[in-house]
């Protein structure tokens, strides 16, 4: 993908889009992808980075949800793991299976939850990625070293899916493009255009050069998640929010902390939420939180208060208790809940199923859902955008189209994996550009050449935080590789050395989110 290019398209471009979607997280993104495979002309338009926000900041679940088969939201479940079954076979370089061992401490949780995952089990159906099993004291202690023992009566292990979130969008964008779709990011929406009252397009500025420039098309999609009252405030100013922004935070601590390629669930916090501790690329993610949030915010910070309750429950399970000075990263997201019409729910209590609303003036949104349900409610958006656009009826295609980069014998041992079969690309752009350029991270300077000349990447945070992981893995090496990864850059993108200062100071900025004291 290349910016410059898709850049001339737009500006080129006389007649209108036919699907013109703003936001370019999960949902904007998996609707690109289905509305260029139908043959639908289609442009995205994102403010930021792909995946800047909510999409880039999950705990890395792939998964039906067993939280919610507790909460008795049986159709979400239901539709949750068909999908989760659809993503692992559409993409199987980013989409793994991972088992999640429950602790049980009561002679009843065991048997208690060995039924609820049965039916989780079935509910699968032959999508379903492995049967759960009742462990013994020993079983449990085997497969989770680190696990309290005091007290410990046996488990039960299940399986759902991991993938890296932020990999994951920026090959939806890879396919989209693929499918003729143009995409610009950092090019935000300052107002939408009407024609008799009814949405036409929008004006839009490029955040990088400040030009503004009117695009008309036949339906304007708003995928911006938690900024998703911001465009419906455009198009009907005084209009009651629609979203409830849900505050989840994550912790990741090194590896020692599970000891082990399985990740634990523990069932039950002091707020009644379930807790994860994931093993992710050597380290270990822990989350999350849900907190209320009054207004949306595109850079999160961990509140004190969720950092120590990740440390407090987290520690309640394990035998090596994590303190803040094993903290290597914290980041936060913000869930777009799409709000109920009772406003006493409490965010934990508040629905994740998707919603897709048209306003009279024939704006389509899309409000709510998950990452794991994305494709379903890309193809729910476009059925919509297709009947509000008046676009020739074609049926969605996304079921059985495999993500870029798709690779069925991907080896995950292989810390490029995300890349599936542009692998071989990336190894040969420079023959002294595969060693890592640190102990702690995998980061060369070919992935950086890769991000800036084929995904579209513009700046130092776009590399370290998205196109790699490495400030969501580790803060403090993170900052400590920022100018080695601005003079790559520079040097690709023909930038002086007053970007590369700006750069790299913007940049160690932004890790003070990423620290704690």
């Amino acid at each position: 993908m290349k910016r410059s290019t898709h850049l001339k398209k737009v500006q080129a471009k006389k007649k209108p889009w036919d699907v013109l979607i703003i936001g370019g997280g999960a949902s904007g993104l998996g609707a690109a992808v289905d509305a260029a495979s139908r043959g639908y002309r289609t442009l995205l338009l994102e403010k930021n980075d792909f995946a800047k926000g909510t999409s880039s900041r999950s705990t890395k679940l792939v998964h039906g949800g067993v939280r919610y088969l507790q909460n008795g939201d049986i159709s979400l479940v239901i539709e949750a793991l068909k999908e989760r079954g659809i993503m692992r076979k559409n993409a199987p370089h980013l989409v793994q299976d991972l088992s999640f061992v429950i602790p049980s401490y009561d002679w009843w949780n065991s048997p208690f939850y060995g039924i609820g995952l049965k039916v989780y089990d079935m509910m699968a159906g032959n999508l379903g990625l492995g049967p759960s099993t009742l462990l013994d004291r020993e079983e449990t202690i085997e497969l989770i070293p680190n696990v309290k023992k005091k007290g410990l009566r046996g488990g039960v292990i299940y399986h759902d899916g991991q993938f890296d979130d932020a990999r994951m969008a920026i090959s939806l964008a890879q396919t989209a493009e693929n499918h003729g779709a143009s995409l610009l990011n950092y090019f935000g929406v300052k107002a939408l255009l009407k024609e008799n009252n009814m949405v036409a397009g929008v004006l839009a500025k490029d955040e990088l050069s400040g030009e503004e420039i009117e695009i008309s098309a036949k339906v304007v999609i708003n995928a911006t998640g938690v900024f998703s009252d911001e465009i419906l405030q455009m198009d009907q100013p005084g209009s009651r929010k629609l979203i409830v922004p849900s505050q989840g935070v994550h912790i990741v601590l090194d590896q020692s902390f599970l000891n082990g390629p399985h990740a634990i669930m523990v069932p039950h916090t002091t707020d009644g939420r379930v807790l994860f501790a994931v093993p992710w690329n050597n380290y270990v993610v822990v989350g999350t939180t849900d907190t209320l949030i009054e207004a949306p915010s595109e850079e999160p910070v961990a509140l004190e208060q969720e950092i120590e309750f990740i440390l407090e429950n987290a520690g309640a399970y394990m035998t090596k208790q994590p303190k803040r000075a094993d903290v290597k990263s914290v980041f936060s997201g913000l869930r777009p809940l799409a709000a109920p019409e009772d406003n006493g729910s409490a965010t934990k209590e508040i629905s994740r199923h998707h919603k897709v609303t048209v306003s009279t003036s024939g704006l389509v949104s899309i409000l709510g859902g998950k990452w794991t349900t994305y494709r379903k409610m890309s193809e729910d958006l476009i059925n919509t955008a297709q009947s509000v656009g008046g676009l020739p009826e074609r049926a969605c295609i996304t079921q059985s189209l495999p993500i870029h980069g798709y690779d069925y014998n991907s080896d995950w041992a292989n810390p490029l994996h995300v890349y599936g079969t542009d692998i071989e690309k990336i190894l040969t752009i420079d023959e002294k550009g595969n060693n890592s350029l640190s102990e702690l991270v995998h980061l060369t300077k070919n992935q950086i050449l890769w991000a800036v000349r084929e995904e579209m990447a513009m700046t130092v945070e776009d590399v370290l935080a998205r196109r790699t992981r490495t400030l969501f893995l580790n803060a403090e090496e993170a900052r400590n590789l920022a100018i080695q990864v601005a003079e790559i850059m520079a040097k690709e993108m023909q930038a002086s050395k007053a970007w590369i200062n700006e750069q790299v100071k913007n940049f160690i900025s932004l890790t003070k989110n990423y620290h704690i004291s």
